[in-house]
C-alpha cells in the first residue's frame, strides 16, 4: 500500500519527518509512505498511490491518481477537497475534524475579549504613544462585559461544541444554529434551524461563525443578515471567508450598523493589500491563525495513524465526510 504525504498550501509548507515515516512503516508492514515536497514530482508519485495524506488534494492531479481509495485531510473543513471529480468518485474522504477543538474556541474567546474591552483601540493609542483612558472606554459601543451577554453560535461541529462550555464559563447565554435543530448541543439554552437565522441574530450580542462551507452556508451572512443584528453586536468568523458577503460587511462596518467584527478567514487568502478590510477601525484581522496549535502535527499524526490502522483492518474510519452534506455526519 502506497501513501503519498503532501503538505503544501499557499505559503504553508511541511514535510513528514523521516523518523515518523520510518516509525509508521515499521508499525504497518507493507505500507510505503512517500513524502513529496516538490509539486512537479506529485503527479508521478500519485500514479500508483492508494492513499493521500495532506491538507488539500490538488484538483488538477486527481486524474493522475487512478488507484486512489482514501484521502485523509488534516483540515477541519472539507470544502477544498470536494471538487466535482472527488464528489463523483468512490474515494473515501476523511477530514481533520477535532484537531482544533482547543485552539479555535480559545481564539474566539480571545477575540470576544478584544472587542468587548476595546483592546484594538488601546493598541492604536499605544502605537501613537497616546494616553486616552476614556478614548478606550468609550470607543465604539463602549467597553462591556462578557457575563450576561448573548452568544449566537452558527455551527455545532466539534469546534462549536467545545466553544459552548467556554462561553458558559464566562457567563454568556448561548444559542446555537445547526442544520438539524432536533440534535441538542450540551450547554446551549436553545438550538434552532436555518429558518430562525434572523431571529437568532437579532437576539445576539456576539455572533460566531463556525459552520462548514456548503452550498447552504455560502453567503449566509449577507446584507439582510447583518441588518438583523443589533447595532452594538459583534461578528466573529472562524469558519470560511465565503460564508460572509464582504461588500455587505464593509458597508455595515463603515456605517456602524454593527459595532465591529473579528475575522480570521477570508476570500481570497492571502487578503489582498488593497482590500477595504485593512482600513476599517472597527475590524480586527488575524491571518488565518485560529487553527494553529503547537500540537497541530502531533494531533494530525495521531488521527492519521488511527485511521490507517482502521483502513488496514477494514474498520470504519473516523471523520468520513458525507459528500452531499460537505462534512462528517454527526454521530
Amino acid at each position: 500500500m502506497k501513501i503519498v504525504a503532501y503538505f503544501q498550501l499557499n505559503e504553508l509548507r511541511w514535510n513528514l519527518p523521516d523518523a515518523e515515516k520510518q516509525r509508521l512503516e515499521a508499525l504497518f508492514p507493507g505500507v510505503e509512505i512517500v513524502p513529496v515536497d516538490d509539486p512537479v514530482a506529485l503527479p508521478a508519485a500519485l500514479a500508483d498511490a492508494e492513499a493521500f495524506f495532506g491538507w488539500h488534494f490538488p484538483e488538477e492531479h486527481f486524474a493522475a491518481a487512478p488507484r486512489l481509495r482514501w484521502l485523509q485531510s488534516a483540515n477541519a473543513g472539507a470544502d477544498a477537497n470536494l471538487f466535482p471529480a472527488m464528489r463523483a468518485s468512490d474515494v473515501v474522504l476523511c477530514s481533520g475534524a477535532g484537531l482544533h477543538t482547543t485552539c479555535i474556541p480559545e481564539h474566539v474567546i480571545g477575540q470576544m475579549l478584544v472587542l468587548a474591552r476595546n483592546f484594538h483601540e488601546a493598541l492604536r493609542l499605544q502605537a501613537r504613544g497616546e494616553w486616552n483612558r476614556f478614548g478606550v472606554i468609550l470607543y465604539g459601543s463602549s467597553v462591556r462585559e462578557l457575563r450576561g451577554s448573548n452568544l449566537a453560535l452558527l455551527g455545532a461541529g466539534p469546534i462549536g461544541a467545545h466553544l459552548v462550555p467556554l462561553a458558559r464559563a464566562f457567563g454568556q447565554n448561548v444559542r446555537v444554529l445547526r442544520r438539524d435543530p432536533s440534535q441538542p448541543v450540551a450547554g446551549a439554552e436553545a438550538v434552532v434551524g436555518p429558518g430562525a437565522l434572523h431571529e437568532l441574530l437579532a437576539w445576539a450580542d456576539f455572533v460566531v461563525l463556525a459552520m462548514p462551507l456548503t452550498n447552504e452556508t455560502r453567503g449566509m451572512i449577507d446584507a439582510a443578515a447583518l441588518a438583523a443584528m443589533k447595532p452594538n453586536a459583534f461578528l466573529i468568523n472562524v469558519a470560511r471567508g465565503e460564508v460572509v458577503d464582504d461588500a455587505a460587511l464593509v458597508d455595515a462596518l463603515r456605517a456602524n450598523r454593527i459595532a465591529g467584527a473579528a475575522l480570521d478567514v477570508f476570500d481570497p487568502e492571502p487578503l489582498p493589500g488593497n482590500h477595504p478590510f485593512w482600513t476599517l477601525q472597527n475590524l480586527v484581522l488575524t491571518p488565518h491563525i485560529s487553527g494553529y496549535t503547537p500540537r497541530y502535527f502531533e494531533l494530525a499524526m495521531e488521527l492519521f495513524e488511527d485511521n490507517l490502522a482502521r483502513y488496514r483492518e477494514g474498520r470504519p474510519l473516523r471523520n468520513v465526510v458525507d459528500k452531499e452534506l460537505g462534512y462528517p455526519r454527526p454521530s
